[in-house]
């Protein structure tokens, strides 16, 4: 009989589900504090290194459990089949480049707004998950609906709803994820590559 043994299967994922856990558990028992010195962005001098790297760190910050536990679920979702199709250099790339589009958008046009949380990450994967099964000269339906299904709804609550969610973060998660997995189906479907190669 053979033994069962845990497989850390998706590093990228699991490492960054494990550093939002410790950095919400910090939040609940620092009172908010350390998300503010550490895990979320805001705009503050430029002379200060900490405003850069908050500009990435944010991800990590939740404002509760609730907001933690909601992305965590769809990080874990969707992070180990996006690893371990496109590989874990290149997640953590994505992950880095929308908390740093995220930050920076969030920096430049929200002032007054502080930003926290995972979820430009989550939208990020949501919309390359949807690319799964690209050909060139398609638009998968799944894209289309993904789209118009969780980018709307943020529009829609952008615009109507008055809450403490950041919906343009989503948006641009989003549409970090529908650019890079665009190229990067694109760059890996070996029938497109031949298509290119014999035209």
């Amino acid at each position: 009989m053979k033994k069962v043994k845990l497989s850390f299967n998706a590093p990228v994922t699991l490492s960054l589900v494990i550093v939002c856990f410790i950095a919400t558990l910090l939040d609940v028992c620092s009172g908010g504090r350390i998300t503010q010195q550490l895990f979320m962005t805001y705009h503050t001098s430029l002379l200060s290194p900490m405003t850069y790297v908050r500009f990435f760190t944010h991800i990590f910050g939740h404002s509760g459990w609730s907001h933690f536990i909601g992305n965590a679920s769809y990080l874990l979702l969707l992070g180990p089949m996006l690893e371990e199709k496109h590989g874990s250099a290149q997640i953590a790339e994505i992950i880095a480049v929308t908390a740093l589009i995220t930050g920076l958008f969030n920096y430049v046009f929200f002032w007054h707004t502080g930003l926290c949380g995972a979820s430009g990450v989550v939208f990020a994967f949501i919309i390359m998950a949807s690319f799964t099964g690209f050909k060139e000269g398609e638009i998968p339906v799944t894209f289309i609906l993904v789209t118009v299904i969780f980018i709307g709804q943020q529009v829609y609550e952008g615009l109507f709803l008055q809450d403490d969610v950041s919906n343009i973060s989503h948006i641009i998660g989003g549409l970090v994820g529908s650019i890079i997995g665009y190229n990067l189906n694109r760059r890996k479907n070996p029938d497109n590559n031949m298509q290119q190669d014999i035209v």
